[in-house]
Order: C-alpha cells, then sequence, then structure tokens
C-alpha cells in the first residue's frame, strides 16, 4: 500500500485500487466533499502524471474515456479546484507524490490496462437516492425518477406546470453546463418528447436554470452523474464518438407525423399557459417561435 496524505485529500494505492479520499479542510470545495470517497479501479486508468507548480505539484489521474460517469455528463467542464482527480501536493512531499504516480505507471505496465475507450461504466456513480436544491428548484433522483421542485423565485412558466417527475425510460440523455458565475449554467433533462422542441432553460420545464450560488448549483452535477449512470453507455451507439466530452446521441428522428404531434401539443400547452394568463404575450411569443422553429 502507498499513500500520500494532504490537506486537499488523500490517494492510496494498493495495486488494484486507487482509493481517492478529499480533505475535510475548509479549503476543500464542496463538490469534493459532497461527492466523498472514490475507488478508482486500475482498470479504468489511462495515466497519472505529477504537475510540477510553483512551489508546490499536482497529482492528476486521467481516466480512460468512457468510464467514468462524472466525466461522461460534466464532459470536462468542472473547476480544477472541484476536480476529484488532481491533489495539490505540497513542495516537501512531491517526491511522495512521484513515487505514487511511479507506482500506478508500473502497475498500468503490468496489468497491460488498454488505453482504448471503455465499454461500459467502471465506476458507479454517486449513490442514490441523491437530492439537490439549486437556484431554480430542487432536483431528486431515486434511481428509477428524476423530480423536479420548483423554487418561488423560477419562472412563471415552470411553477405553473408543478413539480415535474420524469421516470429513466422517458430520457433520452442529460445535459449539464457549471454556472461560471459570469454565464448561467443549465441541467436538463431531456426526454423522448422533448428532444425537438428545447426551449430556452428557464422557460424549460424540464430544465434547472443554474444562476444563483456556484458553489451550490455545482452539486447540480452530482444528479447528472447519478442519472447519467443509468442511462445506456454511449459505446452502445457504434456511430457515436465515445469521448467523455460529448454528449449522449438523440435517438432517431420518428416519422414527421408523430414529431408534428409532439411540437402540437407543446403549442397548445403553451397557449393554455397563456389565456391563463400565466404567460405574458411577449413569454408567450417567444416560447411559440422556439417551438415552431421544430417543424
Amino acid at each position: 500500500m502507498t499513500e500520500i496524505i494532504q490537506r486537499d485529500g488523500t490517494w492510496a494505492f494498493d495495486g488494484d485500487t486507487v482509493r481517492i479520499t478529499p480533505g475535510l479542510h475548509r479549503s476543500v470545495p464542496l463538490f469534493r466533499q459532497t461527492y466523498g470517497e472514490i475507488a478508482v479501479p486500475l482498470e479504468a486508468v489511462s495515466s497519472v502524471v505529477l504537475e510540477p507548480e510553483r512551489r508546490r505539484g499536482r497529482l492528476r489521474l486521467r481516466l480512460r474515456e468512457g468510464a467514468d460517469p462524472l466525466l461522461q455528463a460534466t464532459g470536462g467542464r468542472l473547476p480544477d479546484a472541484a476536480d476529484p482527480y488532481r491533489l495539490t501536493v505540497d513542495a516537501d512531499r512531491t517526491g511522495v507524490a512521484e513515487y505514487i504516480a511511479e507506482e500506478i505507471r508500473r502497475a498500468l505496465l503490468l496489468d497491460r490496462i488498454p488505453k482504448e475507450p471503455a465499454k461500459a461504466y467502471l465506476l458507479p456513480g454517486p449513490p442514490v437516492p441523491v437530492s439537490v436544491r439549486s437556484s431554480d428548484g430542487t432536483v431528486s433522483f431515486d434511481g428509477t425518477r428524476v423530480r423536479i421542485d420548483w423554487a418561488d423565485t423560477s419562472e412563471r412558466v415552470k411553477r405553473a406546470t408543478g413539480p415535474r417527475v420524469i421516470t429513466m425510460g422517458d430520457l433520452v440523455q442529460v445535459e449539464w453546463l457549471p454556472n461560471s458565475g459570469h454565464e448561467d449554467g443549465l441541467l436538463r433533462f431531456v426526454t423522448r418528447e422533448t428532444v425537438y422542441s428545447k426551449l430556452p432553460p428557464e422557460k424549460d420545464p424540464y430544465a434547472l436554470d443554474l444562476w444563483g450560488s456556484v458553489r451550490r448549483d455545482l452539486l447540480t452535477a452530482l444528479v447528472a452523474t447519478a442519472v447519467t449512470a443509468r442511462l445506456p453507455h454511449p459505446s452502445t451507439d457504434t456511430a457515436h464518438d465515445t469521448s467523455a466530452h460529448q454528449p449522449l446521441p438523440a435517438p432517431a428522428v420518428p416519422p414527421a407525423s408523430e414529431h408534428h404531434d409532439v411540437l402540437l401539443r407543446r403549442l397548445r400547452e403553451l397557449g393554455r399557459l397563456h389565456r391563463d394568463g400565466v404567460l405574458t404575450d411577449e413569454e408567450f411569443a417567444m416560447t411559440k417561435a422556439v417551438v415552431l422553429r421544430g417543424f
């Protein structure tokens, strides 16, 4: 067993698994603390490097494409500080860091771990049930259903539709973008019915518009990852690029009549919300234009 303990966290390697435990110091981001300990099997590892930095170093574990639902869901867009596969190393511990990195490299060679994309997820993602309160509402996932309960500050069109419940059978893909503090983020659940008529996230009752606390909104990646881990692996579509930085593919386009039926139902729903006074004339015109572009 080789191990390095830092304020940022702990890495331990026993020849088969890299066990990553986040540090408890207040400087460790909330996302890493909440995600918790990660056991990375050696077969999921692509490489490991020690990157020198001023007065310190940084261990970085690189995983095989398609091995981790977290990387698949976030597409490499997690802020550096929130990346659980990075460890900040004090200057006087870089020798230990290089030793553990060399042990992992040696094991990769001895076990002949392939560098090709994985055909299935080799990490499980966060446990369920998981629930996160964001700036736009609370999103929960129990392993079979996603539920969204809107906040008082959500757009009226969302609050008027009430809580949204989405079953795994209806889900096509999950889209996630972080709230950077300069640009809003989103967590969108694309269903078989909504894949053709996407609305802006602030109007979409299947999407959380992430505009508030960057620290807390980042936790929505937990739900995105838990759902992604239970969707078909991207390798099941042979025509799809399995890069962890690409979203999951959309389904084949249905017959034109079915496609139009979906859009017409959406238009009728918008018309009802407009008549009931939930949508203003401007809001109705904007969302109607988005739907009509799908025809």
